[in-house]
């Protein structure tokens, strides 16, 4: 069945729209063997970019492995991801991977589980400890695996700010950046979703990722792209919606890609045929409902002068929040108390900072908020 709008998962096929410029980039760095860093906001598209520019590649020369990271809370959490991928993304069947395992990891006993589902993916866990492999060997694997195989492998790790949060970082950062520079056979893609930790790991001169590759920037897809492409999903599900509606549906959620999504499949449920003022109001207020206990989770634990910032915001205030004025109006406390609110509310997701000025990260969140501050 044919989804009219896609959130919540990687974008493909025809839910996949614009991204033409950073695709075809991203793609020639693939096959030239640049490393990639791409940074955006969070809900912005990056893993749908690279899952589609993975699905592109037609060079049998070049092989992608793509993994995410997101639950690898240790180091050796990393390495039993990192190499059970590697082996079975480069592999064609569950065979090959047994015969690559005694060929390159010859101390493990691997655990292959099958699903009873024939077209299921099947699991692997290698149980690789620091008793039987020193990170230095299983962070060559992917240089091994290429020159055996005579391939150039693109390596893609999707939430590679967790490395970032690890015991040690600086140590396991600065092991990954010596071996992967020297290898010739192997390229990365290393991405995240959260932006000022990817930030951190790869912009600052003092981090062992600097400079490690071609950084790439994801902007919001422009609502220009948006419109044509909310009209025609309207329409091939029998319903019609005006430009403004759709254009107001961008927006709405500030273009983040997700919510333009989201926002749109509300709006699409609440359509009989054509789209109203009161469709499009509908769809707001289902999608505020949905976030609201994501947002309420939010709230829970922030102090009180971290919840005034907050309203703040929400007030339109952006800069200036040292001065005696908004200090006074929104009880921030001290010049000080300042810095501390916005790095403890940057370190909980909930802002961010463009150039002088601060904003929120979660667009909808300040309509909800509004909402239930009134």
């Amino acid at each position: 069945m044919e989804k009219a709008f896609v959130y919540g998962m990687s974008v493909e096929g025809d839910n996949f729209t614009d991204r033409v410029k950073e695709t075809l980039r991203l793609k020639l760095d693939f096959e030239n063997g640049i490393n990639v860093v791409l940074v955006s906001p969070r809900r912005i598209g990056k893993s749908s970019v690279v899952r589609k520019v993975i699905k592109e590649i037609t060079n049998p020369e070049i092989k992608t492995v793509f993994m995410d990271i997101y639950d690898c809370r240790s180091e050796y959490d990393f390495y039993n991801r990192f190499a059970s991928e590697l082996l079975k993304q480069t592999a064609t069947k569950s065979e090959q991977v047994i015969e690559n395992i005694k060929r390159f990891l010859v101390r493990l006993t691997p655990k292959i589980a099958f699903s009873p589902e024939p077209m299921s993916e099947y699991s692997l866990s290698l149980g690789i400890t620091p008793q039987n492999y020193q990170p230095e060997e299983i962070l060559q694997l992917p240089e091994m695996i290429g020159k055996a195989q005579g391939v150039h492998i693109v390596v893609c790790i999707d939430e590679f700010q967790q490395i970032g949060e690890m015991s040690d970082t600086l140590t396991i950062q600065k092991r990954l950046r010596g071996i992967w520079q020297h290898q010739r056979n192997v390229s990365y893609c290393l991405f995240g979703s959260k932006k000022h930790l990817m930030t951190k790991l790869f912009q600052n001169r003092k981090m062992p990722f600097y400079q490690f590759g071609e950084m790439m920037y994801l902007d919001k897809i422009p609502t220009a792209d948006w419109v044509p492409f909310i009209c025609s999903r309207f329409e091939s599900h029998g319903k019609q919606i005006s430009e403004e509606l759709a254009k107001r549906i961008c927006e709405t959620v500030d273009g983040n890609s997700s919510y333009v999504q989201q926002l749109a499949w509300n709006v699409l449920a609440e359509t009989e045929n054509v789209t109203t003022e009161e469709d499009f109001n509908r769809g707001v207020d289902a999608l505020l409902a949905q976030c609201s206990a994501l947002f309420e989770e939010q709230l829970k634990g922030l102090t009180g002068y971290q919840m005034n910032f907050i309203r703040a915001l929400c007030d339109g205030v952006s800069s200036d929040f040292s001065s005696k004025a908004i200090l006074e109006t929104y009880n921030l406390g001290s010049k000080s108390n300042v810095s501390r609110i916005k790095g403890a509310l940057q370190d909980k997701e909930m802002i961010d900072f463009d150039k002088d000025s601060v904003y929120l990260e979660d667009p909808v969140f300040k309509i909800w908020y509004k909402r239930k501050s009134k």
